[in-house]
């Protein structure tokens, strides 16, 4: 299946560069461009891609602005294209805005061609591109903004099973697939079955929204080992 790819950037050489590197591919089909938010959020209404690449900063709409209105649409929209970041700094705080407001991830501007092309497929397939300083980021942001101590478990936890709860803790922390499946004594697969059931029954888009849901309902706070 083609990943249909729309480019939301402000400069008019990025966007010529990630669409003709994209482009290139077989499994990848540029639909779309757009030099800031309000735009792209028209482009991608008009040819519902699968993936938004989608610049941080930008004139008329931001990027974080931009990602809320793709991934909350008014009534009667119904397409959600996976929101991927771009940023020139992995320590931007508009990136864990965007986290927020449902991105799937980010990824650097100077990132290899290769890795921008594999973050499209990965974000395509239902992934989260998170790295760890990201998710740390995160974790330090939360625990900024509430007040110290373990806060009572949201009941909205209730609907997990034990195993899918340690699952979620362990996202929580940063840990990989191939880690969690380590440290539980289980199959790759299974691992990922576990986290797919845990996005389904929370309503969650993908791991980042996890790693969010998790500190912000009290499964796990800030310090946790």
């Amino acid at each position: 299946m083609t990943i249909r790819v729309i480019i939301v950037d402000d400069q008019a050489m990025v966007r010529a560069g990630f669409a003709a590197l994209l482009a290139a591919q077989s499994d990848i089909d540029v639909v779309g461009e757009a030099p800031d938010g309000k735009q792209g959020v028209e482009v991608s209404r008009t040819t519902h891609p699968d993936v938004v690449l989608m610049d941080v900063r930008m004139p008329e709409m931001d990027g974080i602005a931009a990602t809320r209105a793709l991934l909350d649409p008014p009534p009667g929209v119904i397409h959600r294209p996976k929101v991927l970041m771009l940023t020139t700094f992995d320590v931007d705080d508009y990136v864990y805005e965007a986290l927020r407001a449902g991105a799937s991830g980010f990824l650097l501007k100077d990132a290899p061609p290769a890795d921008l092309i594999a973050a499209v497929r990965v974000v395509a397939a239902g992934e989260a591109l998170l790295a760890p300083t990201v998710t740390r980021r995160l974790i330090e942001d939360i625990a900024r903004q509430r007040p110290s101590g373990r806060r009572d478990r949201s009941p909205e936890l209730n609907c997990l099973t034990p195993r899918e709860t340690e699952v979620l803790e362990l996202i929580a922390r940063g840990l990989s697939n191939q880690e969690i499946a380590e440290k539980l004594v289980l199959a790759e697969q299974t691992v990922k079955t576990h986290i797919g059931r845990v996005l389904a029954k929370l309503g969650l888009r993908d791991r980042a929204q996890a790693v969010i849901f998790a500190y912000e309902t009290g499964l796990v706070t800030p310090g946790d080992q």
